[in-house]
């Protein structure tokens, strides 16, 4: 991972000339509408203007309380942001927690009102293959899983990829942290993922959940297998007053980058500026990614593959 000085008028949010915005994606991550603050929401409307994505990712805790007030203001934002392309997946904010009976007879039904009743979406685009996973669960109350049939599934259409496409698995809780504190908040069957979806070709593994913004090589963690370059790319919270460790909102913008010679993405950390009234890009990481792995057939996961 190779640190990138932002250019000082990348900083501010003009977009620089000769860049293809088919090749920029937005990640968005616990926006907890009921929480949401008006200034940095519109910021963030401006940021989209500004950078034009293709794709828009929303990787949960849209909502703070799961309220149909609350995800109609979220799916208002989202039409606003005009992205072409997006893939919404729910976090555990995003099922009834008080409401008894919906949570247990209809957890997802006011969320699939505002986004659809696919929880596991996927957008298949020439520059980007980005899979959603449900690893929210009625009977948890705030803890993620993924389960061994999610696990082969992913894996299964990573398999399918093209050499053009940049890889991208979407959860709500993450596959690593970096503060003995949110151990708890690991997602449970990280280390089976983790494992095979590398070797069916991930490139990174996007989640939110704790609100704190980081890029780390899950290739380089001593506990976990994994076959090859993966990053674990961790968003903050995106617009709500639910910050946490002294962090600013933040969202994360992911670059394809033009020089195809080499494999590699840029993933920009966006903060926002309450003296600028705007996001900023306060770092900017360069990835590199590795080629498709050879598998032992279409959609195979090789040795080890899960029954």
């Amino acid at each position: 991972m190779i640190a990138v000085r932002p250019p000082e008028g990348d900083r501010h949010g003009s977009r620089q000339a000769g860049r293809d915005p088919a090749r920029v994606l937005l990640q968005i991550s616990d926006p907890h509408f009921g929480t949401e603050q008006p200034d940095v929401l519109r910021a963030l409307e401006a940021l989209a203007r500004e950078q034009a994505p293709a794709v828009v990712v929303l990787s949960g805790d849209i909502t703070q309380r799961a309220t149909r007030a609350q995800f109609a203001a979220a799916r208002a934002f989202v039409e606003r942001l005009a992205v072409p392309a997006r893939l919404v997946i729910p976090g555990n904010h995003d099922i009834p927690l008080f409401q008894f009976g919906a949570r247990l007879l209809s957890p997802y039904g006011r969320y699939s009102e505002a986004f659809g009743r696919d929880l596991e979406p996927v957008i298949d685009a020439p520059e980007w293959l980005v899979i959603g996973v449900n690893t929210t669960r009625r009977y948890r109350h705030s803890d993620g899983e993924v389960s061994p049939a999610q696990v082969a599934r992913v894996a299964a259409r990573l398999a399918t990829a093209t050499p053009q496409q940049l890889r991208i698995v979407v959860t709500h809780q993450p596959v690593l942290v970096t503060r003995p504190e949110d151990v708890t908040n690991r997602l449970h069957g990280r280390k089976l993922a983790i494992e095979h979806w590398s070797r069916a070709g991930a490139d990174m593994v996007m989640g939110g959940h704790i609100h704190l913004p980081y890029v780390r090589a899950l290739h380089e963690e001593a506990d976990v297998t994994c076959a090859r370059p993966m990053w674990a790319v961790q968003a903050g919270t995106a617009v709500s007053t639910r910050v946490r460790g002294g962090r600013p909102n933040s969202v994360n913008l992911v670059r394809r980058e033009a020089d195809t010679t080499l494999r590699t993405c840029v993933v920009e950390r966006w903060d926002h500026s309450a003296a600028d009234d705007r996001f900023v890009c306060a770092e900017r990481q360069r990835l590199p990614l590795a080629g498709l792995p050879r598998l032992t057939g279409r959609g195979s996961m090789g040795k080890g593959a899960l029954s």
